[in-house]
C-alpha cells in the first residue's frame, strides 16, 4: 500500500499539485518518496526478435567513441549459426560518439564449446589499450561461470582458451555459480565482482575475486575474495531475495557500488553501497536510489542492472527497464550527481 501510494504521487503531471500531497503526506512518507529519473538517453535493439530486447548493458570508452555491450535474447527461428550453435543468447555492441544517440555495429556470439547454450551480462573494461570482455556462460544452471575474451578494435573478440575463468570456489556459502561480471581496476589487481546464488539456488548474493593486473585474466589468475561469505546480500524488504549486477566507480578514496535490488519485474530497483577496500560494503541507504516508474511508464515494471559510467566529470546510470513484465527491455541512462552524502538523481 505504501509504495503504490508513493507511485500515484510520482506519476502525478501537475508538479504543484505532487508538491501539494507531498506537503500533506507524514513527514516520514515525504522523505522516502523516491525520485524518477530523467532519461539522458534510451536504446533498445529490435533486429533479432522484432521487437525492443536489450538487457544488462556495460559501457566503455575506447578511442573516440563509446561502445555499449548488453545481452540480446535468441532468434525467433533458433536456426543453427555458422558455427552449428544455436542463435541462442548473445551480446549486442552499439556504439556512440555522444552518449546519446546509439547504433547497433556489431554481436558476439558464442563460439567456445562451452558457450553453446549461450551468453550473456557482459561486463566491459578497457586494459592497455585493449577491450576486455567478461560475461557469463547461459543456461547453464549452477555451473554457469565467467568466461574472458580480448579484443583490440572493441568488435571481434579473441576467446580465452580456457574459458571459463572464473567460477566461486571453496565457498560453502555458494552454489558454485557466478554471473553478472563487472571487472574494475584497484591498485595492482582486477577486481572482479559477481553474482552467484545460496546451495538452494534461491537468494542472488554478490562476491569478489580478484587477478594480479600484469596476469592475462586467465583461469589460474583469480583468487576468490568471498570464500567466508558474499560481499553483499540481500537483507532489505525491496531487494526481497535478489542482489545482482554490481557496478562500481571511484571517487576520491572511496569505491560506490551500484546493484540491482529484487529479481526481474519484482520489480528490480538500484541501491548503492560503499567500500574503502572494494571487499567490505555498507548500504548507503536502505531506499533505493533508483525505482521502478510510476504506473503506465516505460520502466513500469522495473529499473534493473545498472551500469555506472563516467566520462568528462559527468556520471551516467545506465540500466534497464520494461513496463511489461518482460516482453520487452530497453536501456537508459540518466545522469547522477554527487554530493557529500553520496550520489543522487540529477
Amino acid at each position: 500500500m505504501r509504495k503504490q501510494m508513493m507511485k500515484v504521487m510520482i506519476g502525478l503531471t501537475s508538479g504543484a499539485l505532487a508538491m501539494g500531497l507531498l506537503a500533506l503526506a507524514p513527514a516520514s512518507l515525504a522523505e522516502e518518496a523516491p525520485k524518477q529519473a530523467k532519461l539522458f538517453t534510451q536504446y533498445s535493439d529490435t533486429s533479432r526478435i522484432g521487437q525492443p530486447y536489450a538487457k544488462d548493458p556495460s559501457v566503455v570508452r575506447f578511442g573516440e567513441r563509446f561502445l555499449m555491450y548488453y545481452s540480446i535474447p535468441p532468434a525467433r527461428d533458433n536456426k543453427q549459426g555458422a558455427d552449428g550453435f544455436p542463435t541462442g543468447w548473445a551480446l549486442g555492441i552499439a556504439e556512440s560518439r555522444d552518449l546519446r544517440k546509439w547504433t547497433k555495429v556489431g554481436e558476439v556470439l558464442p563460439v567456445q564449446e562451452v558457450e553453446r547454450n549461450g551468453i550473456a551480462a557482459p561486463g566491459a573494461i578497457v586494459i592497455r589499450g585493449k577491450v576486455h570482455l567478461f560475461y557469463q556462460t547461459y543456461g547453464n544452471g549452477r555451473r554457469d561461470a565467467i568466461n574472458h575474451a580480448v579484443s583490440s578494435d572493441g568488435l571481434k573478440f579473441e576467446r580465452d582458451p580456457g574459458n571459463p575463468v572464473f567460477r566461486p570456489t571453496e565457498a560453502p556459502w555458494s552454489a558454485g555459480r557466478a554471473i553478472d561480471a563487472e571487472p574494475f581496476v584497484h591498485g595492482d589487481k582486477l577486481l572482479l565482482y559477481y553474482a552467484t546464488r545460496d546451495p538452494d539456488m534461491k537468494i542472488q548474493m554478490i562476491g569478489v575475486a580478484s587477478a594480479p593486473l600484469s596476469s592475462n585474466f586467465g583461469a589460474g589468475d583469480f583468487t576468490n575474495l568471498s570464500k567466508d561469505g558474499p560481499a553483499l546480500q540481500p537483507t532489505l524488504d525491496w531487494e526481497r531475495k535478489c542482489i545482482e549486477a554490481p557496478s562500481i566507480i571511484r571517487r576520491g578514496d572511496k569505491l560506490y557500488m551500484f546493484y540491482a535490488g529484487g529479481y526481474n519485474n519484482e520489480p528490480q530497483q538500484v541501491g548503492v553501497a560503499i567500500s574503502t577496500d572494494g571487499v567490505s560494503w555498507k548500504r548507503l541507504s536502505e531506499q533505493p536510489l533508483l525505482t521502478d516508474g510510476p504506473p503506465g511508464s516505460w520502466n513500469d515494471s522495473e529499473s534493473g542492472h545498472p551500469a555506472i559510467f563516467e566520462n568528462d566529470g559527468r556520471t551516467l546510470l545506465f540500466f534497464q527497464g520494461n513496463p511489461d513484465r518482460g516482453k520487452t527491455w530497453t536501456l537508459a541512462a540518466t545522469e547522477i550527481g554527487w554530493n557529500e552524502s553520496g550520489p543522487y538523481l540529477k
